[in-house]
């Protein structure tokens, strides 16, 4: 679980940003993956496997770990407290949207 948050977060951020595939663990990944990652939380969250107060906490500690990783300039210029909250909305919503970058398209400027 803890690596589909980081990576669903970590590729809408440089999805938000205008890198449509991006280096992430020393892998290239793209939408797919991210799709991937969303999916698999939201699904574990419906059947009960985890709660959103976990999906939280993971959220909560991968983010510190992200914003010592790039860095202070790159955290407040690079979108990812967006990132996180539309992570949030695609994986934790009752809903399940159809595809992650379809309510992302409204954070684009």
């Amino acid at each position: 679980m803890r690596t589909n948050i980081s990576v669903g977060i970590r590729y809408i951020a440089s999805w938000l940003n205008g890198v449509g595939a991006a280096a992430i663990d020393n892998l290239m990944e793209d939408a797919a993956t991210a799709e991937i990652s969303r999916s698999q939380v939201w699904q574990w969250v419906r059947h009960g496997e985890v709660s959103e107060a976990q999906v939280n906490g993971i959220e909560e500690e991968e983010m510190a770990k992200i914003r010592a990783q790039v860095g202070e300039e790159a955290w407040v210029s690079q979108r990812w407290e967006e990132a996180r909250g539309l992570f949030e909305r695609v994986a934790l919503d009752r809903e399940f949207v159809d595809f992650l970058t379809l309510p992302a398209y409204d954070l684009i400027d």
